[in-house]
């Protein structure tokens, strides 16, 4: 029996995350005119609900809003936590324990806090209701966590591989991109999929930052689209699917690869 308990703690695992997406599906293809949908297959499934809520709330562009502030954060967000975390483990600074903890206070550091003075800094060189306007805080913000991450990769890795590449010869960047990038390949695409779930998610700073509603992030836009269809359960159900439906696929694409990653980084 005691062998079957890990199998069953994760089914029960799996059912608990599948259960709210199967409700959240079958309350989508009920007719709108449903109040409470429950958790039961409809007889005559609405599969337009889908397109009505696509077109009444304009997720066409609200998608591709999303994607063009992830797409922009995540290879910057990559290149500058890689170059900082490997500059903190490997290289000798004096001042290198007062930076790290300088840089992990911005994990403490609430980041609607700074949506205020992030206004006013934004506006006063021209780059508010921009895709920048969102794009450059999230790089900041998602750097303490980013650093910290590639740190702990770089510094548990055999210090023979930098020394044998001293010993050849190598600087510091043909160390970094000849000897130690081709190691971080699971803790780049785990870090990256954060990356790109937390930027996709982004909801207060692309409300506040971008007045345009056509250049707002999907959340965003489903919360309005929650303000004007409330109480229409279906519509509101097909519209959460459309959000999510992205970051479902991008991580079932990439799943072997994360789950990669983060054991590595449990080992480690």
């Amino acid at each position: 029996m005691t062998k079957q308990l890990p199998r069953l703690a994760l089914i029960v695992a799996a059912a608990a995350v599948l259960f709210p997406f199967l409700a959240l599906f079958s309350a989508a293809l009920q007719p709108q005119s449903t109040l409470s949908p429950g958790l039961s297959w409809p007889s005559d499934p609405q599969w337009g609900n889908f397109a009505t809520a696509w077109t009444t709330a304009g997720f066409g562009s609200l998608l591709k809003s999303s994607a063009v502030i992830a797409l922009g954060v995540v290879p910057i967000a990559l290149v500058l936590a890689t170059l900082a975390g490997y500059g903190l483990a490997t290289m000798r600074l004096k001042a290198k324990g007062p930076l790290f903890a300088l840089l992990m206070l911005g994990l403490a550091l609430p980041y609607e806090a700074i949506v205020i003075p992030l206004y006013y800094d934004l506006d006063s060189v021209g780059l508010l209701n921009t895709y920048w306007a969102v794009i450059l805080p999230l790089v900041g913000l998602f750097m303490p966590f980013g650093v910290f991450w590639m740190r702990t990769h770089f510094e548990s890795l055999p210090k023979e591989l930098m020394e044998a590449a001293a010993v050849d010869g190598a600087n510091s960047w043909r160390t970094l991109t000849r000897v130690l990038l081709p190691t971080a390949v699971p803790a780049l695409t785990t870090l990256g999929l954060l990356y790109f779930m937390w930027a996709w998610n982004q909801f207060l700073l692309a409300l506040v930052l971008i007045q345009d509603p056509a250049m707002r992030t999907a959340p965003s836009g489903l919360g309005k689209f929650v303000q004007q269809y409330g109480k229409n359960i279906p519509l509101l159900s097909a519209g959460t699917l459309i959000v999510i439906a992205p970051i479902v696929l991008i991580y079932l694409f990439f799943q072997r690869h994360f789950i990669k990653g983060i054991l590595q980084g449990a080992v480690k």
